[in-house]
């Protein structure tokens, strides 16, 4: 798809309406204990300052059901966007309305606002096309740079890209670039990692995936219920008993497509469960029935580290075993640094996201490492199942009469 980045317009004096994800968490005291979302879209902040537009900020935080809620306020945002964006950023406390209209009025050139919780509306949600129009009313430009919400058809991320001139923010770019790299126009072969405890919640991550990509590799829970499904013993692992049928389709539809899906030949198993638990590695079809595989095995690291030798794009959404719980972590962190070490080295493309993933690779060691590590959670797993995200089909939208 086409779409105009926000480079493509002159801000200068023009007052734009920022969509940001500023859903970031908090601890009880309201002290954000992540920034990354907020850092991320510094630099689309930083060029709209130094280009001389007038900076209003459209962000959720939490889910106040389209009411006004002091529990799900912004207003103790701006010191930490200041602190971490070093400039200045004023607070109104609506997001539509005569008081926001007064202050896009006085804001001059270079300076910021952050309007308050556009989900105080329930017009934000249901993309109320008269809550759009009040929203438009304050801008005179609508830049797109929250991904991460992109799979929602709102007010805030679709509804405004039909009234006013829309690009995408430098972060919605980057996001869309990366995933183009990784599944429309990558360097093949290509190389997935699929892992999680269920293969329920991504049967159509995996049937699109193997539509897209040379090998799919497979850990955790999901490993477990295709080799279930391959008549193997699995012991007391997490398994899905009636999804073997989905299994078996879909490493038909693998064959199918020329996908080879990779299963580990082997399983770090224990008795129970903990921290620092007795352990050991076994075949993958000979797990005790008294037993339980909490992580890929040795073998399975040296297999899929020589498979991804072998790859220029490798595309990452989930852990391979329970990797909160220390050694269980050695399987991901192994075979993240391989991915990492590869990336460094010029010879792949490495992109991951959505779920625990982040998490997982943060855990490793190995987010900075990789070509691309996005946080947009939902929307970075609707792009991979193939579906249509309205936030992006939006960007392409003609802007018609309010």
């Amino acid at each position: 798809m086409s779409f105009k980045t926000l480079r493509d317009f002159d801000v200068r004096g023009k007052t734009v309406l920022l969509r940001a994800d500023l859903n970031v968490p908090v601890d009880a005291s309201r002290n954000v204990t992540d920034t990354t979302r907020i850092d991320r879209v510094k630099p689309t902040v930083e060029y709209l300052v130094a280009q001389g537009a007038k900076t209003l900020i459209l962000a959720h935080f939490g889910r106040p059901k389209g009411a006004r809620n002091a529990a799900y306020s912004l207003s103790f945002l701006p010191p930490v966007l200041q602190a971490r964006w070093g400039v200045d950023v004023v607070f109104a406390d609506d997001c539509v309305g005569g008081p926001v209209q007064a202050m896009a009025d006085s804001l001059k050139s270079g300076q910021v606002a952050l309007l308050e919780n556009v989900r105080f509306h329930a017009g934000e949600e249901q993309n109320d096309r008269v809550f759009a129009r009040a929203l438009a009313e304050n801008g005179d430009i609508f830049i797109n740079d929250a991904f991460s919400a992109a799979h929602r058809a709102h007010a805030s991320t679709e509804g405004l890209a039909h009234l006013l001139p829309t690009g995408a923010g430098f972060l919605m770019a980057a996001e869309l670039d990366a995933l183009n790299a990784a599944l429309e126009h990558p360097q093949k072969p290509v190389m997935a990692i699929a892992g999680g405890s269920k293969i329920s919640s991504k049967l159509s991550l995996l049937k699109n995936l193997v539509k897209k990509v040379d090998y799919l590799a497979l850990g955790g829970g999901m490993a477990t219920t295709f080799l279930y499904a391959q008549g193997h013993e699995v012991g007391q692992s997490l398994c899905e008993p009636d999804m073997a049928d989905e299994a078996r389709a879909i490493m038909a539809e693998a064959r199918a497509c020329g996908c080879e899906i990779l299963l580990p030949p082997d399983r770090v198993i224990v008795k129970e469960f903990g921290k620092n638990a007795p352990h050991e590695s076994v075949s993958s079809s000979a797990i005790p029935a008294d037993r339980e595989a909490v992580d890929v095995g040795p073998e399975t690291i040296r297999f899929l580290s020589g498979k991804m030798e072998g790859c220029k794009t490798v595309l990452w959404n989930g852990p391979l075993g329970v990797f909160e719980v220390t050694p269980f972590d050695t399987g991901t962190n192994e075979l993240a640094r391989t991915v990492a070490g590869l990336t460094k080295a010029g010879k792949i493309v490495s992109i991951a996201g959505g779920g625990d993933t982040v998490a997982a690779l943060e855990n490793a060691g190995v987010v900075q490492d990789f070509t691309y590590v996005s946080t947009a959670g939902g929307a970075f797993l609707e792009w991979l199942e193939g579906k249509p995200l309205p936030g992006v089909a939006a960007l392409s939208a003609q802007p018609k009469a309010a």
